[in-house]
């Protein structure tokens, strides 16, 4: 084993945490700002990259590494937090929106795991942090969000959010699956996967659903989010009070009273 071995509990049902146990001088990995709580005795660092081994890369692999997450929109740097006191310690990491926490046992996965640029929470220390490009560029730059991924190497635990429910399917050899890009979290090494356009100019332009779908060709398993948070952004976006009229928000009935009687809210 490789990967640092650490215990975890999910708390929750729409809006998770996961709990990870921590030994003596074992670390979990995470992005800056996922943090719930953790006990006494445990340890923060910033770490330049992914905060996995040195492979022999030096510090020129690491700012390779660390160049690519740039790409992927996240932070160049994470957070290590290591228990160094004595006896069992916990972290806890949140979600950040509505969904699932869906745990991940790379093991399990053939060392590798492929998932939405913004659906990792944490990870055991050791599990590597890329970025997986597919073969058509050209597709790639147009297809939305779900065209650059995340990859998860290595042989340990790892945590990913899904918004919404999560769905798992497992594909046989040859069953094609297409799928918004958007709906993608996670999908197994072995996936053929692609970005390809939807053909039929009035289904691009009045479909409402975007201009590409995510073609996904087994073998190999797939799990598909029902919310992406675009979606949830993109619905909150138009909910809200446009300009300086406020007083039109939803539910409101103290604010329309208080027009209706002549009210001057200034």
């Amino acid at each position: 084993m490789n990967n640092h071995e650490i215990d975890y509990k999910l708390y929750g049902d729409d809006m998770q945490f996961v709990e990870v146990e921590l030994d003596p001088n074992e670390t979990v990995i995470a992005e800056a700002g996922g943090l719930m709580m953790m006990d006494d005795g445990i340890s923060m660092e910033t770490v330049f990259g992914d905060g996995s081994e040195d492979k022999g890369g030096g510090f020129m692999g690491k700012l390779l590494g660390a160049g690519k997450r740039v790409i992927t929109g996240e932070s160049l740097f994470m957070t290590t937090f290591t228990n160094t006191g004595q006896g069992k310690k916990h972290a806890s990491f949140a979600s950040p929106y509505p969904g699932k926490i869906i745990p991940m046992d790379l093991s399990e996965l053939d060392g590798k795991l492929v998932c939405q640029k913004d659906a990792f929470l944490a990870a055991a220390k050791g599990v590597a942090i890329g970025i997986e490009f597919q073969k058509k560029v050209g597709a790639g730059f147009f297809g939305g969000e779900g065209f650059i991924m995340q990859k998860l190497e290595g042989d340990g635990m790892a945590f990913i959010h899904a918004g919404g429910t999560m769905h798992k399917r497992v594909l046989e050899p040859g069953e094609t699956l297409r799928v918004d890009t958007g709906c993608l979290v996670a999908m197994t090494g072995d996936i053929d996967y692609n970005v390809e356009f939807v053909g039929g100019i009035k289904t691009a332009m009045f479909g409402g659903e975007g201009l590409f779908f995510a073609t996904l060709k087994g073998p190999g398993t797939v799990w598909i989010q029902s919310l992406p948070f675009s979606r949830l952004a993109s619905r909150v976006f138009a909910a809200a009070p446009q300009g300086g009229n406020k007083s039109k928000g939803e539910g409101s009935i103290a604010g329309g009273l208080f027009d209706i009687l002549g009210g001057d809210r200034r």
